[in-house]
């Protein structure tokens, strides 16, 4: 059986899938009150940025300080979804072994598509975005690593991608790819530092990188599985999707998670 760890971020207490596999971190945990479980501000870590980087300090303290074959990410909102047909959502999550056994024909595992049909991942980030945080991405990328930007241009005309941040993949291929999107998230931040945005707005390195782990993907010929993923919370699909018509054709920037 592979050596594999998924971090699971949490800014809270929290029902956690009962597999080994999975470890709750406890991101932004920095002044905090402890809340149990293992913290993003030990060792090598950015827990001071998670006002803004969310899960990416979780994935940051895991590229740094865990040990393990494979690492992964998932969210207590949200984790991959495997055959198992229990009552809960944590029942149902991704096990050690079904991860072991997709593992043995991909070097990856992503979340299924997230498809948007009537436009591609460019116009939707526009959207409901500030289209500038992924421009200056851009702008970094061609000066700092030219060679990604055919491949850039490609995904941003796609009408899919992989969200969430949510993957598993070799500890050495986590180095990688942390090394180059953590680069660049810290070069679009000091590039936007002046920038005022709100709360919600503010953590657009987290949604940067979504974008991101597609063209690394991609540029580097990695093979992927597609998993399903489960919500472990009620999403309100009618206000998300209004949310998401107002944003297409209203130009209303998304103000909240929904």
């Amino acid at each position: 059986m592979k050596d594999i760890k998924v971090i699971v971020a949490t800014h809270k207490k929290y029902k956690m899938p009962k597999d080994p596999m999975y470890i709750p971190i406890h991101v932004g945990a920095e002044g905090k009150k402890l809340i149990g479980y293992i913290t993003d501000n030990t060792g090598d870590n950015i827990s001071k940025k998670n006002a803004s980087f969310c899960e990416l300090t979780g994935l940051y303290w895991a590229w740094k300080n865990l040990d393990a074959q494979y690492i992964g990410l998932a969210h207590y909102r949200r984790h991959f979804k495997g055959k198992n047909k229990g009552n809960t959502p944590f029942e149902k999550a991704l096990t050690l072994k079904e991860a072991d056994k997709l593992l043995d024909s991909a070097d990856v595992i992503v979340t299924k598509r997230r498809n948007y049909y009537i436009e591609n991942v460019y116009s939707h980030f526009d959207h409901t975005l500030y289209i500038e945080t992924l421009d200056a991405a851009k702008k970094i990328i061609e000066k700092d690593y030219p060679e990604y930007i055919p491949t850039f241009n490609q995904c941003m005309k796609r009408t899919y991608m992989h969200a969430f941040n949510m993957f598993i993949m070799k500890k050495e291929d986590l180095d990688k790819y942390c090394s180059w999107v953590f680069d660049i998230l810290f070069k679009v931040e000091d590039e936007l530092k002046d920038k005022k945005y709100n709360a919600f707005h503010s953590r657009y390195p987290g949604r940067v990188s979504e974008v991101l782990l597609d063209v690394w993907l991609t540029k580097n010929n990695y093979t992927y599985k597609e998993v399903p993923f489960i919500y472990t919370e009620k999403i309100n699909h009618i206000k998300k999707g209004i949310g998401f018509l107002k944003a297409k054709f209203f130009k209303k920037k998304y103000e909240g998670s929904f």
